[in-house]
This record gives structure tokens, sequence and C-alpha cells, in this order.
């Protein structure tokens, strides 16, 4: 209720301060308004502007660390992802093997080192998953009415998202089309089939087995139960 009106305003004033100081030919032309912005108004204290930048960067490069490799150890407890993924470490208790996979994962995206692209396909990513996320929510409130349920919210809020996340995946692709969009859906569409064989219908290959017991005892991990 406090930190994402407090946020917004931060932004919204942020915003303001750039187009009070630069004009819109300026902020075209510059390849970090930001920067631009510090040099025309801070002076010889301008690189506070970058620092601050990198700060901010490496909070929320920390938490979508643990954060993410959390969401990979919840999916795998409820089966959705390998079993290996549920482990944890038997002395630090943390989620080891959901966190090297997050780690290379995230290596292999940098691999072809043009950030711009990177940013725009993650960011359509993202959305996509968003909008899912809250197209099921409203679903479940219709569907499930009258079943308790321990996250309220207003119904509106989710609705005005699902609209927010539709056009921020529109939007790019109606403004500059790309292959990469296409190839970005077909790798979510890739997730279901590989669904449905190892989890939904439980295939188990033997080899599988065998890499996540090598696996098991090289990382130092055990299974956990529903409870702990």
């Amino acid at each position: 209720m406090i930190a994402v009106p407090l946020v917004t305003v931060l932004y919204v004033l942020v915003n303001i301060s750039y187009l009070l100081v630069m004009s819109p030919s300026e902020i075209l032309s510059s390849d970090a308004i930001a920067v631009s912005w510090g040099d025309r108004v801070l002076g010889s204290w301008a690189w506070l502007v970058p620092l601050a930048v990198a700060l901010s960067t490496f909070g929320t490069v920390n938490g979508g660390f643990f954060s993410g490799s959390r969401v990979c150890y919840a999916a795998a407890r409820e089966g959705h992802m390998p079993q290996l993924m549920s482990m944890i470490h038997v002395n630090r208790l943390t989620p080891v093997p959901a966190q090297i996979f997050t780690t290379a994962v995230a290596l292999l995206l940098v691999i072809p080192g043009n950030f711009s692209t990177f940013v725009n396909l993650l960011s359509f990513l993202s959305w996509l998953t968003y909008g899912t996320t809250f197209a099921c929510l409203l679903y479940l409130r219709i569907k499930t009415k009258n079943l308790p349920h321990t996250y309220k919210v207003p119904t509106f809020i989710p609705a005005i998202m699902l609209l927010v996340s539709l056009y921020l995946v529109l939007a790019p692709i109606i403004d500059h089309p790309q292959m990469e969009f296409l190839y970005i859906f077909l790798f979510v569409l890739s997730g279901f089939p590989v669904y449905f064989l190892l989890f939904h219908f439980q295939c188990q290959f033997k080899c599988i087995q065998t890499a996540t017991m090598h696996l098991q005892l090289l990382l130092e991990v055990a299974p956990t139960t529903k409870d702990h």
C-alpha cells in the first residue's frame, strides 16, 4: 500500500525532471538520459548517477537471483521441474541445484552479447508470463469464486494489469516485428511437450535418474518434505 505508490510517484517525478531540464530532441538523442541529466544538473557530481544505477542494478540482480532460484525450487516441489531442483544443501539448507540452474541459464543468455536485444526479449517474455498469470487469476476468480482465497486482491487490479500486459506484449511486435519474438514464443511453447512427457505422465528415464543420483552426491543435497 505504501511502496508501490511511492515508487510510482518517484518515477513520475524523475520523468518530469527530465522534461524540465532537457529538450525533446536531447532526450531522443541521448543514449543514457539519466547520465545526460546528471551532466546538466549535478555538474562535477554527475558520477553519482551511474554509481546509483550500478548499485540499484546489483540489488535487483541479487534479489532476482535468490527469488528466481526459489521459484524453480518451489516448482520442483510441486512436480513441475526435475526432482533435483527441489533438493537443498544438507548443511546450509539452501536450494543449491536451483541456484546453479538459474545461474547457468543467465550465463547462456549473456553469450550473444547484444544487451538491447536481450532486454527487449526478456521484457517480452516477462510480460507474456505476467499476462498469463493475471489471466489465470481472473479465470480462477470466476471458476472458484465460492472457495476461500488465501491471497485476496480487488478484481479490477489483475484486470487492468492484464490489459497492460497485452499492450506491452503486442506493442513491440506491431511497432517493430522481429523473428526473435517468434523464437521466444516457440521456446515457451516447447515447455509443454517437456512438461507433459516428463512430469505430467511421469516418464522416468534411467539416465535422468542416474544423473540425479550423481549430482545429489556431488552437490551434497537431499530431498525435502512438504512441511520443511
